[in-house]
């Protein structure tokens, strides 16, 4: 019967990321008694990685994937443009997989997909946890977007979505906003709605601005017709109780949120103000002109592109890094009015 790394931490007592240590030759956090453990197990239960598909690596074919969660939304393929171009300028042609928010096809893309058809990958993670990627064997090296799998062996590019979203709550109160709504929160899917959420919450209590619970509002899929949704429902309140300004967890989010106010009558920014995060083309020329948090998605995709094909070439050693890309805040007119405009 052929053991999986699994097998060697249900015997030995450890984790299954210290096995996967110990088998990938990664000692730095590993004492010597517990190598020597695990070892032994492997000995034992004649563990045998599949050599075969890591020497196929050496075969390089220039294809690399990207596997991102939903293809409707457009910051995923601004991503998969930029990493798409970037590829072709150093001689790689680029795959899309499509995962939608599923554990199974992100484990496919990891462990499932042969390694003589590409070279490596890109995965933005919405599914898996650190213990599912200690439980597969990948033989292509990985880069991973987004904000979860912290920990994980490979190399991470992400924002600081705490910071990002502090920075648009924080330019909502100082052009006077003080009962702001917030639209994406969600119970599962991504650490994103929680990071964005601590972000608003240190907004307001580094103003001393009070925070309303019930305007923290659910996100669903973090489309426009999610954003709308939770819109009429903050406008179906009394007058007293409208938001004067709404943050939304995405830019999608934050169209569908201004569709909504204009029907109902409202002025942007007048009356409500209206913010989002992704910088996606539909924002900038919506009217009005959308606020948003940018983050720097050519230096997402350059990051990598660049240092994947580093690892396809063995010309990167150090162990894995995260790397966080910077953010830029576009004071658009659904924030300062149509006469300040960037």
């Amino acid at each position: 019967m052929t053991k999986h790394l699994k097998d060697i931490a249900a015997y030995t007592g450890v984790s299954i990321k210290t096995v996967s240590n110990v088998v990938n030759g990664n000692y730095a956090h590993v004492g010597p008694e517990t190598q020597a453990l695990v070892l032994d197990a492997i000995q034992k239960l004649n563990y045998k990685p599949n050599m075969a598909a890591r020497r196929l690596r050496n075969a390089q074919v220039g294809i690399l994937a990207y596997a991102f969660p939903d293809l409707s939304n457009p910051y995923f393929s601004d991503i998969g443009h930029a990493i798409a171009t970037i590829a072709a300028e150093l001689q790689y042609t680029v795959l899309l997989d499509y995962t939608f928010y599923e554990r199974d096809k992100e484990l496919q893309i990891l462990s499932g997909m042969s390694p003589h058809l590409l070279d490596g990958i890109i995965l933005d993670s919405h599914a898996l946890d650190v213990e599912d990627i200690h439980q597969i064997e990948a033989f292509v090296p990985i880069i991973l977007l987004g904000e979860r799998l912290f920990g994980a062996p490979f190399d991470h590019i992400l924002i600081d979505n705490t910071e990002a979203a502090y920075t648009a709550t924080k330019h909502l109160i100082e052009l006077g906003k003080s009962r702001i709504a917030a639209i994406g929160v969600q119970k599962a899917r991504s650490e994103a709605p929680s990071l964005r959420t601590q972000g608003f919450l240190r907004a307001h209590r580094e103003a001393n601005l009070p925070t309303d619970s019930s305007l923290i509002m659910d996100g669903g899929l973090w489309h426009r017709a999610d954003g709308a949704e939770a819109m009429k429902k903050l406008l179906s309140r009394s007058r007293d109780e409208i938001p004067d300004a709404v943050f939304c967890f995405n830019d999608l989010m934050a169209l569908g949120a201004m569709s909504v106010i204009a029907a109902a009558g409202y002025r942007i920014p007048e009356d409500i103000a209206v913010i989002g995060i992704d910088d996606i083309e539909d924002g900038r020329y919506a009217t009005p002109s959308l606020s948003t948090i940018e983050p720097d998605k050519q230096q997402i995709a350059h990051l990598a592109v660049t240092m994947l094909i580093d690892r396809i070439k063995n010309r990167a050693t150090r162990p894995p890094q995260s790397i966080t890309v910077p953010f830029h805040l576009h004071a658009r007119a659904s924030t300062v009015g149509r006469q300040v405009l960037s």
